[in-house]
């Protein structure tokens, strides 16, 4: 579980959300069920990327809003990531699709 949270959170650094989400449902299904809705929450945020460059609005809303809601319990941070600092940047992007726009800024996962 471990090394798959690693692999996916650095494959959301490096931009590569679809291996990013791959790697995180794996550490998803692993996690004990009190910390599912963390990795849940972090499979989200990069499908919600994913689904932004492929040019799908209604996705990404969708995506973002569960991505807010899984995450906002583990705020302001967890297991080495800036959840409130994510959760901004998550509001950001919801605004931003809402005003027509998929131009998302990368997500920045800081400790």
């Amino acid at each position: 579980m471990e090394a798959s949270y690693k692999r996916g959170l650095e494959a959301i650094r490096e931009r590569r959300y679809f291996e990013a989400h791959e790697e995180l449902e794996i550490a998803w299904r692993a996690a004990p069920a009190e910390e599912r809705d963390y990795f849940q929450g972090l499979v989200h945020v990069a499908v919600a990327w994913y689904q932004a460059g492929r040019g799908r609005p209604v996705a990404t809303a969708r995506q973002l809003e569960k991505a807010s809601r899984r995450l906002a319990a583990f705020a302001p941070a967890h297991r080495g990531v800036d959840v409130e600092g994510l959760l901004t940047q998550v509001d950001a992007a919801r605004k931003r699709v809402a005003s027509g726009s998929l131009d998302l800024a990368p997500p920045k996962l800081t400790l």
